[in-house]
């Protein structure tokens, strides 16, 4: 959880969205392969000559992404990935790319013209070998030479001054019938560039000499992840299908499309896929949270940065992410969401509690809180279907707001709602000493293990296994084989 300024007025809205799985921060997990940000719009100041385009990209990549993660052995494996794949490319020679690894869980890639070319550390604990990790780079530098980019900007153009003509000239309807059919074209061109460098990307990794069915595996373990994400936090698990209005393809049809690629080139067992010096690599990488902005440990959200810790009520799912500290409880119908904002300054929490903060808010409900020494407030809000529990925490500069959520607020989600509320606390010493990361480890599975055992040794928030399976690569059934190395997540 980063700190930012925050619009106190949306928190409740947001709040509702979640509780329906419409999270965008959740949603954008499966963005894979998404086209590269688009540069500042003309209303910004633009940047100082000193810097160009890519230059400007380059930052604003490192600003969405956490910054740039430290790994040099990871770094220099996938460089000379990449000297392989230029090598093969449809335009050898014509650009030198190099990795720079982003600090974030999510599962992404980019690539710049200017030979920039992103992975997060998110899509290096996914991947299970360098022919799947080059697949993902092949596919991102063929977006750069197929130029994509500056193919959809230009469709992005055409189709909002047919748009804009449209609403001009024509009445409301037609005006509406018009864009939406410039969206479709959008959307479309944009599914097919997808499936275009998905194409290009198999044909090159092929020629370098890496397994061509590395694309298939690797968007298939995509799709496993999606689908456990779905499970534990309760995201439509339809996200990934096919949409018309979507600006990329399924899963499904991209996995079919790769292996079709593949079987053209060559019958599976062919080409490198050099799983242990993969393994080798990326040992040790950091995995999920960067503890300096807040992990989860089971129900427990520690922030050393900021120095508190909360902890959820029992049988809720927590996830951290830029924006907040989600948690749902399925079987319930409840969840919940923390977030920060700097303490706006007013006369008391009551008047920032009541400044339009929060919808539906009762105001006889409002009263003051000693939570662990920190001065508080608690609330009871209800809008629709919905009742929310809330409470504003002050410490320091900072407010901290939860908002729990029920279809109804009876005494006993009340009573855990508010036990939850009273374990918000600074952090003690202890705990700050304590406070420290995941990591990808890899070990080899001696005779007599399985995954069960394996998965054993797993430090995940939930699901040991199926993370474990999901790592590996693994089949539902599926066992290790002894001597084999694995991917598994500790201290």
């Amino acid at each position: 959880m980063r700190i930012s300024p925050k619009t106190a007025g949306r928190a409740l809205a947001v709040a509702c969205a979640f509780f329906l799985a419409d999270c965008a921060e959740l949603e954008r997990q499966g963005q894979l392969f998404a086209p590269v940000p688009s540069p500042p719009s003309p209303s910004k100041p633009p940047p100082p000559r000193s810097e160009n385009r890519s230059s400007v990209q380059h930052k604003e990549l490192l600003a969405q992404f956490g910054g740039e993660y430290q790994a040099p052995s990871a770094e220099r494996y996938l460089d000379a990935i990449l000297v392989k794949l230029a090598q093969s490319s449809d335009t050898p020679g014509q650009t030198a790319y190099k990795v720079t690894i982003l600090n974030t869980p999510v599962v992404n890639a980019f690539a710049l013209p200017s030979g920039n070319l992103y992975v997060t550390r998110g899509l290096l604990a996914l991947a299970g070998d360098a022919s799947e990790a080059a697949a993902v780079m092949a596919h991102e530098i063929a977006h750069v030479t197929l130029r994509h980019s500056a193919l959809r900007a230009e469709k992005e153009r055409e189709a909002a001054v047919i748009s804009q003509a449209a609403t001009v000239i024509q009445s409301r309807q037609k005006g509406e019938e018009e864009r939406s059919k410039q969206r479709l074209s959008v959307a479309s061109f944009s599914r097919q560039q997808e499936l275009d460098a998905d194409e290009t990307g198999v044909k090159v990794i092929a020629r370098a000499g890496y397994d061509p069915y590395g694309a298939a595996r690797f968007l298939t373990a995509l799709g496993r992840s999606s689908e456990l994400r779905a499970a534990l936090y309760g995201k439509r698990k339809d996200s990934m299908s096919f949409d018309i209005m979507s600006t990329h393809p399924s899963t499904p049809e991209r996995v079919a499309r790769a292996v079709a690629v593949a079987r053209q080139i060559s019958a599976p067992g062919i080409g490198q896929r050099d799983r242990a010096g993969y393994l080798a690599a990326i040992n040790g990488v950091a995995f999920g949270d960067d503890p300096m902005e807040g992990y989860v440990r089971d129900r427990k959200f520690t922030h050393p940065r900021l120095r508190f810790a909360f902890t959820a009520p029992e049988g809720f799912l927590l996830e951290n992410s830029s924006e907040a500290v989600f948690g749902v409880r399925q079987a319930d119908n409840e969840a919940l969401r923390l977030d920060t904002v700097r303490n706006p300054q007013f006369e008391s929490l009551e008047a920032y509690v009541g400044s339009g903060w929060v919808d539906g808010l009762l105001p006889s409900s409002v009263k003051k809180l000693d939570v662990n020494g920190l001065p508080a407030v608690a609330a009871v809000a209800r809008a629709g279907e919905w009742n929310f529990r809330l409470a504003v925490i002050q410490s320091g500069d900072y407010l901290y707001r939860l908002i729990f959520a029920a279809k109804a607020l009876t005494e006993q989600t009340e009573r855990e709602f508010m036990e939850s509320i009273m374990t918000f606390h600074r952090l003690t010493p202890e705990e700050a000493r304590e406070a420290h990361g995941l990591k990808i480890s890899v070990i080899s599975a001696a005779p007599g293990d399985t995954a069960e055992s394996l998965a054993a040794h797993m430090t995940t928030p939930n699901r040991p296994l199926e993370y474990f399976r999901l790592l590996n690569g693994l089949d539902e059934g599926e066992q290790v084989v002894a001597g084999e190395r694995y991917k598994i997540v500790t201290e």
